[in-house]
This record gives C-alpha cells, sequence and structure tokens, in this order.
C-alpha cells in the first residue's frame, strides 16, 4: 500500500470528519504524525448537545516506542481520569469502563479479584467451547444459506466470540441476540445507526447493568461451573467482588470481549481474501503460522484505535515536557504501523515476527488486556475452522465500516463460498 502524502496542517484528529475519511488517507495522516511531530497537541471535539464541558485537549502519542513508554509507567501516567478522551465524572468512567478507568490500589484490587477467572485452568477449560462454537458457527451458516452468500461479520465473526461470552458467563442462548444488541450500541457512539444521544447510551448501559446483577445474585445462591459463579465466590484479602463491581465489569466483558475479538477476525478474513498468497501460506501449515498470523491480524486490524492517560506530575516522553494533569493519547493504530518499529508496516505478512510486539492488546502494564490469551485462541480456532470446511470462503463485498474514533470496527461486509 503506498499512502498518500498529509501535509501536517490539514490533520485534526478531534474532527468527526477525519475519521470518516478514507483510510488510507487516514493511515498517512499519521505517518505524517509519526515523522513531523509525533507529540501533536489538539483540541477537544464537544458535541453541541453535550452535557459536559469541552475540556482542555491532548497530545496524540503515535510512535510506538512512546505507546509503550506510557503502558508501562502507570504512576506517571493514570487511568482514574479517563481512558476515553473526553472528561467524564468518575463514577460514570468506572461504571462504563470497570477496571480500565481505575489505578492501584482499586485496580490491583478488583483485577486480581476477577483474573481468578482468567486463569490458565479456566482458559484451558473454554478451549474445548471455543472449538464447539466454531463448529457451530459453521454448521449454522451452511444450514440457513444454501445459496452460499451471507454477511460475514453477523454470520462468522460475531457469532462466535459472543457465544463464547455467554458460555463463560453461563448466559442463555435466548439472550444472545439482546448481548449482541446492546454490545453494538455501547461501542457504536458517534454512529448514527447504531446510537443517537448520550441518554441512549445511559439506557442501555442501565439495562445490562441490571441484567449483570440479577445474573451475580443467581450466581451466588446457585453456583456452576462458569466464571461468573467464580468471580462471584473468589475472593482476595478477604474480599469479593461488590454487586456494583460485579455490573461493571461485566460490561466490560460483554462489550470489550465481544466487540474486539469480531473486530480481528472480520479483519483478518478481509485481508486473507486481499491477500491470497497469505492466506495459502498460513492454510498450507496452519501450525507453523498460526502464532505470527494471528499477531500480525491484530496488528493490523488493532480494534482498540486508542486509550487516553493523564499525566500525574511534571514529566516528559523522549525530551517531549508534560505537565501535571496533561493527557496523552496512545493511538493504537499508529503505533501498530511506525516505521521505526515494523519492516513494509502497511503490508500484511503473517510471518512477521512476533518480536517487537504489536500494541493490539496493549503495550504491557497493568493494563495489558487481561482476554488477550482467549482472543488470540478464539482467532486462531475460528481460522482454522474456515481453512478446514469451508476453505473456498472469501469476501465479496466492500465492509460498511464503524463510524467511530475508538473501535476499529466492521458493521457489514457479504462473503461467499
Amino acid at each position: 500500500m503506498t499512502l498518500p502524502s498529509v501535509p501536517l496542517s490539514d490533520i485534526d484528529l478531534s474532527s468527526e470528519t477525519f475519521w470518516t475519511a478514507p483510510r488510507d488517507w487516514r493511515f498517512g495522516a499519521f505517518k505524517t504524525l509519526r515523522d513531523e511531530s509525533p507529540f501533536q497537541f489538539f483540541e477537544e471535539f464537544v458535541p453541541e448537545d453535550s452535557l459536559f464541558p469541552r475540556g482542555p485537549g491532548y497530545r496524540a502519542l503515535t510512535r510506538h516506542e512512546d505507546i509503550w513508554h506510557v503502558s508501562r509507567n502507570p504512576q506517571l501516567f493514570c487511568s482514574g481520569n479517563g481512558s476515553n478522551i473526553g472528561d467524564l465524572p468518575v463514577e460514570i468512567n468506572e461504571f462504563f469502563g470497570s477496571m480500565i478507568n481505575m489505578d492501584d490500589p482499586k485496580h490491583f484490587r478488583l483485577r486480581s479479584i476477577v483474573s481468578k477467572g482468567f486463569t490458565p485452568k479456566e482458559i484451558t477449560a473454554l478451549e474445548e467451547s471455543v472449538r464447539v462454537r466454531s463448529a457451530a458457527v459453521i454448521d449454522r451458516m451452511f444450514e440457513r444459506f444454501p445459496e452460499r452468500s451471507c454477511d460475514f461479520v453477523r454470520e462468522v465473526a460475531a457469532l462466535m466470540p459472543l457465544q463464547i461470552i455467554c458460555d463463560m458467563m453461563g448466559i442463555p442462548e435466548s439472550d444472545e441476540e439482546m448481548i449482541f444488541n446492546w454490545t453494538n450500541t455501547i461501542l457504536g457512539v458517534g454512529d448514527p445507526e447504531y446510537v443517537g444521544s448520550f441518554e441512549d447510551l445511559v439506557r442501555v448501559g442501565g439495562e445490562i447493568f441490571n441484567y449483570a446483577l440479577a445474573l451475580g445474585e443467581e450466581r451466588k445462591k446457585n453456583p456452576g461451573s462458569d466464571i461468573a459463579s467464580v468471580m462471584m465466590s473468589a475472593e482476595v484479602d478477604g474480599e469479593r467482588l461488590t454487586a456494583q463491581e460485579f455490573g461493571s465489569f461485566f460490561i466490560l466483558l460483554v462489550v470489550a470481549g465481544n466487540e474486539t475479538t469480531r473486530t480481528a477476525i472480520a479483519h483478518g478474513m478481509r485481508e486473507l481474501t486481499l491477500h491470497p498468497d497469505q492466506r495459502a501460506l498460513w492454510f498450507g501449515d496452519f501450525e507453523t503460522h498460526t502464532k505470527t498470523a494471528v499477531e500480525e491480524i491484530v496488528r493490523y486490524a488493532t480494534p482498540v484505535i486508542h486509550f487516553r492517560r493523564t499525566a500525574t506530575a511534571d514529566t516528559e516522553i523522549n525530551g517531549q515536557p508534560i505537565k501535571q494533569g496533561e493527557k496523552v493519547v496512545m493511538f493504537y493504530q499508529s503505533g501498530n504501523r511506525d516505521e521505526r518499529v515494523f519492516g513494509n508496516p502497511d503490508s500484511f505478512d503473517i510471518t512477521r515476527p512476533l518480536s517487537p510486539a504489536q500494541v493490539g492488546f496493549g503495550a504491557g502494564g497493568p493494563h495489558f488486556c487481561l482476554g488477550a490469551n482467549l482472543a488470540r485462541r478464539e482467532i486462531a480456532v475460528m481460522f482454522d475452522e474456515i481453512r478446514r470446511r469451508v476453505p473456498t470462503l472469501g469476501i465479496t463485498g466492500d465492509p460498511a465500516y464503524l463510524q467511530s474514533s475508538f473501535i476499529n470496527g466492521i458493521k457489514r461486509m457479504q462473503c461467499a463460498w
């Protein structure tokens, strides 16, 4: 891919029009920022009907090294003021973001408890579910679409991760559609197809939270083998999850655990269709290339575009002075295309070395994605199922991208086999 040259003066990461511009133009803009102004300051955009005042602006971190530095130094760059660019009350941040919007010791306590549900033992127990669910997705596709064409996102990429989350939490199959619609609304902020106002977001958040409270109470009374039961009974230093904590973590899990893997699988299938040589290489020797192929899919897709941190003291990043209270926004999508780190970063290469690491799951530190290994496993198993059972499947239509500066999502994308 040859990127267009984008003048620095034309770049405004806070503008809605930036995020609806052609994708190669946006990648060209990030290259300009990396090369010419890796700590560029931007004013914040606030909609006219916003309930919250305009924030003080932020510095955009676009180089891999700087993103890594901030992620690995949580004492200097905190999450408790929010991980999204705009300023929201702490209560709202923690309600929707759970531990991703917390600092230690609160973050450490909550992560220590919920991680009991993500031990190697628990993830290993889920592996059979991942395999069974992936096979069922293909079975269902064959059964429902005898014409051999369907929406890949809805019928394949979204379905299996959603079902795995439901399996993990003991959610009945009859509620899957409801969970799917909730996640679209929460992460669809900014896309008129999914959400029209902040009030819509709050309403849906309340619906998920109330559902989670009822689920948590049921697991306390009648524990099972699902992760919800493990988390509700887990103790760290004599403390358990409160109802509020379980409800907010549930929102984080069903939204982040579903959407990000869905996005990676959708982008991965598109790239394998566009690059048949890479597809043939991977599918021809699946076990050899799976580890690097999965990391390359996550790097290339970068499902979460950015996260924010706030400086807790006057400091610097690679010589750039940062004042206490200043916002820094880590643009993972740019860090994963940094020419200083990755050779030919705009090419899709399933043999790309694992080191240096891509930052699609975060760049280390205490907020590194808790479900990264599960996501890797889901991506690998889903493509193995496609390779073995429907090797001619390919993308046949242009993707309908989510209108978002936060999630690099695909809403719809036709496939055929």
